[in-house]
């Protein structure tokens, strides 16, 4: 079963997602213990324990619908249109980020390290490419969409099997999970993946060490995939949407009770250590995870799944958003880290405020108006957006859950 109809909820979703990455990435300087490209002399460890909550299923959230957008962007493509779109939605924006917006975060924090050059003297070390932090060639943020683009590369060919009618008899088998509670067995291969390996390959974000999470990721977005590709799946998050915010909320208040008592593997203050508890305290991890992407999809399709005025414009702002939004983080810390006198909280809220005002301005003046920079960014020709304008305001009268258009989600490809 395919279909071409504009899922909303995932629109939204996506959106709050981004939302939840500037909140993240704002708080990151003020947290205790995790270190930072720039870091305030003061640090709070309550601050610390949001951004690890939201660290929990920020990722694995975007990477669940990214997996949608893959299955919407195949439609009435080939293996090798898929991957050129891709190439230019994704890879082509990847080296803009590389080459022009990751530069300034690293030089900030080279001049808050004690460097005195220039920028553009600096800037020359980018192209002697050796990565960082030993040396100024990063894609920093921007790895979610260099193993988003390595993903569809790989899994084309499966994902254009996946949308033909010659899957036709395995989309049938899956609909067979719709029933009950067995659309909970997807989350497990994740679970025990991150289980058996997170401890010997930590997160690196590099790819070439990330051996765990790289593979952890692709859980999430192949279970996006096989969830869209099969509606019933959908729905059944939908009517499981209770129980997946159970799993979700208990998993996370044990998870959060065994630490904040020193009940964990290698805490010097708990003596029952075994192999056997080291796991299971390991799979809490990817459990919560899984239960509040699953909680959010679910609600999500039940609560959002409706169109606003505004939306088009959000959909096609996303992207472009999260390119720029570290760079104005790194650039504006750099001096409000500088202000003794000012509360961490103050400074929070001025960060976010200042990113958010100046990413979007940004985008709505500089990105948005332009060919050039529409391309640069991954977004779609002014054309092809004017057409698609036009198709809506012709549906007005159809479905406001299901407005049918050629594209649907494609406008932002994460």
């Amino acid at each position: 079963m395919e279909t071409t109809q504009r899922q909303t909820y995932l629109d939204w979703l996506r959106i709050i997602s981004i939302l939840g990455v500037l909140f993240f990435h704002s708080a990151m300087p003020y947290v205790a213990e995790d270190s930072w490209h720039i870091k305030n002399a003061q640090t709070s460890n309550l601050m610390m324990e949001s951004n690890h909550f939201l660290h929990l299923f920020r990722m694995p959230l975007l990477f669940f619908i990214s997996g949608t957008v893959s299955y919407y962007m195949m439609q009435r493509r080939s293996t090798l249109n898929f991957i050129g779109l891709r190439f230019r939605r994704l890879f082509i924006p990847l080296l803009v980020g590389m080459f022009i917006i990751v530069p300034p975060q690293i030089y900030m924090e080279r001049l808050a390290n004690g460097y005195h050059g220039s920028y553009w003297h600096f800037y020359a070390s980018v192209f002697n490419f050796v990565p960082y932090p030993k040396g100024s060639f990063s894609w920093h943020h921007l790895w979610f969409i260099a193993y988003l683009f390595i993903y569809d590369l790989i899994f084309a060919p499966v994902f254009a099997w996946m949308v033909s009618p010659k899957s036709d008899g395995f989309k049938t088998k899956l609909a067979a999970l719709a029933h009950g509670k067995w659309v909970y067995l997807l989350m497990l291969p994740g679970i025990i993946w991150f289980t058996f390996l997170s401890w010997q390959l930590p997160e690196t974000n590099d790819l070439i060490h990330d051996g765990c999470y790289f593979v952890y990721w692709l859980f999430f977005v192949l279970a996006g995939f096989i969830c869209i590709v099969q509606p019933k799946l959908m729905d059944s998050l939908e009517r499981n949407r209770r129980f997946s915010l159970t799993i979700g909320f208990l998993s996370l208040v044990t998870w959060e009770v065994m630490r904040w008592n020193g009940i964990e593997p290698e805490h010097p203050g708990w003596h029952f250590q075994n192999i056997g508890f080291s796991y299971a305290f390991t799979a809490l991890r990817p459990t919560i995870a899984w239960g509040w992407v699953l909680a959010l999809v679910g609600y999500g399709k039940r609560y959002l799944n409706r169109p606003h005025k505004t939306l088009s414009y959000l959909n096609q702002a996303v992207y472009p958003f999260y390119i720029l939004h570290q760079t104005v983080i790194v650039l504006v810390v750099y001096y409000i880290v500088q202000m003794q006198n000012e509360s961490i909280l103050s400074k929070y809220i001025y960060t976010v405020g200042i990113t958010f005002f100046v990413t979007v301005l940004t985008y709505h003046l500089f990105v948005r108006p332009y060919a050039l920079t529409r391309f640069l960014f991954g977004m779609k020709p002014l054309e092809k957006e004017s057409q698609e304008l036009r198709i809506k305001n012709q549906d007005k009268n159809t479905d406001p859950g299901s407005v049918i258009i050629q594209e649907p989600l494609a406008s932002s490809p994460v």
